[in-house]
């Protein structure tokens, strides 16, 4: 990433509209933009009517939300097509389906951009924001975009408690938290689901991830998605 770059992205932004439309912008990674952008010419089968949004994924949700959700990066046939984050994929499904239990989302289900579907008290993001190949970012990859992360942050500036899902972006955000908010205690928390720590004025829960593998294995079940969400409402300060 040239000096340039990081420091437009570093610098305040006005607002959560001012840096999504930058984030949709980027072009920084090469790698991601040919394999995003491959995707959306080539498409799904299933989805070969469709136009593909393939391009990065801003984040989205209540611009006042006290919970920050952020994820690993948009699937390639997901968020790469539907140009919003855990929409139209069964990740998606599972995740939306537990906001709607636990009373922030106002339905069940994330098909389109265009579905009705509303937050509450929640905004979402990823660590990464193009769909990456074989899903796994490289770590100059998760570098760039972290400076997003990072004016998310900042901007959401009623957020009390922050959810990691999965490992990958639990490490992301103690690296933001680290850098941005005060210095990570020894040792370091250690990732497991429905663990929670307070860094600073935050608390960071770990979930495992809502990807395909883990909810059909059942390493991840709706009751332990609800358990994460039940201790992350218990941290918020109403």
């Amino acid at each position: 990433m040239s000096t340039r770059h990081k420091e437009s992205v570093k610098r305040s932004y006005s607002s959560l509209d001012a840096l999504n439309a930058a984030i949709v912008q980027c072009r920084q990674c090469p790698r991601l933009v040919a394999y995003r952008e491959e995707v959306a010419r080539t498409k799904r089968r299933a989805f070969r009517e469709q136009t593909y949004w393939g391009r990065p994924v801003p984040g989205w949700g209540d611009p006042k939300a006290w919970l920050w959700v952020v994820g690993l990066a948009p699937a390639a046939h997901g968020g790469n097509r539907t140009g919003r984050v855990f929409t139209g994929d069964r990740s998606g499904d599972f995740l939306y389906a537990a906001l709607y239990r636990a009373g922030m989302a106002n339905q069940p289900v994330s098909r389109s951009i265009s579905d009705g579907l509303q937050l509450s008290g929640v905004y979402i993001s990823a660590a990464v924001r193009c769909a990456p190949p074989q899903n796994k970012p490289l770590p100059v990859e998760f570098d760039t975009c972290r400076y997003y992360l990072y004016a998310e942050l900042a901007l959401l500036r009623d957020v009390q408690v922050i959810c990691a899902l999965g490992k990958v972006a639990f490490d992301s955000i103690l690296r933001v938290l680290g850098d941005a908010v005060t210095q990570i205690s020894s040792p370091r928390p250690v990732f497991g689901h429905a663990r929670m720590v307070a860094i600073g004025p935050y608390h960071l829960v770990a979930s495992y991830h809502p990807s395909q593998r883990n909810t059909q294995t059942g390493l991840l079940t709706p009751a332990m998605m609800d358990q994460a969400l039940a201790l992350a409402k218990e941290a918020h300060v109403r």
